[in-house]
């Protein structure tokens, strides 16, 4: 199998156009976006990577950036300093070629040579998602918290990865 190769924006309309259709096809797991709140949020984040056919997604924010999510407010309030995975996406077709640890691994060492204590994120527990918990308790991201999400029909639990 050739070497993946991850690309960061700016994206070509095509790939930016796969990316958002990637994106809103795991609208539950993620939430939709529009275009422009799409172009948004990848705008604001510290990070965007993408695999370079448009096969899977990361978008993370470090704990400087501006964004308006009760989740990255959460985990704000609890961490100094972090980089939070907004969302990680990985085509059907593409389920277990190892795309996300790729992301993962690359995410990693950036937080690390950055001195970042720690990488974060959310899974839904309401509704549940046991693959993805499975695949964070794996690289061992252990739980920190959870919330209700208001108006959303949502219930999160925070997983935290720590560095030594």
């Amino acid at each position: 199998m050739p070497e993946t190769e991850f690309v960061a924006p700016p994206f070509g309309r095509g790939l930016l156009e796969k990316l958002r259709a990637l994106n809103n096809a795991h609208a539950l797991e993620l939430s939709y976006a529009a275009e422009p709140e799409f172009l948004a949020l990848i705008a604001a984040a510290s990070t965007v990577r993408a695999e370079a056919s448009g096969l899977a997604l990361l978008i993370a924010f470090d704990e400087t950036c501006t964004y308006a999510s009760p989740n990255f407010a959460w985990l704000k309030s609890k961490f100094p300093r972090f980089i939070y995975i907004d969302r990680i996406v990985v085509d059907e077709q593409a389920r277990g070629m190892g795309l996300a640890r790729k992301l993962y691994a690359e995410l990693e060492i950036r937080a690390r040579e950055q001195s970042r204590e720690r990488l974060v994120c959310e899974i839904n527990s309401v509704p549940p998602n046991p693959s993805s918990d499975a695949f964070h308790r794996a690289l061992g991201f252990l739980p920190v918290g959870k919330q209700v999400l208001k108006g959303k029909g949502k219930t999160v639990r925070y997983w935290a990865k720590e560095f030594s």
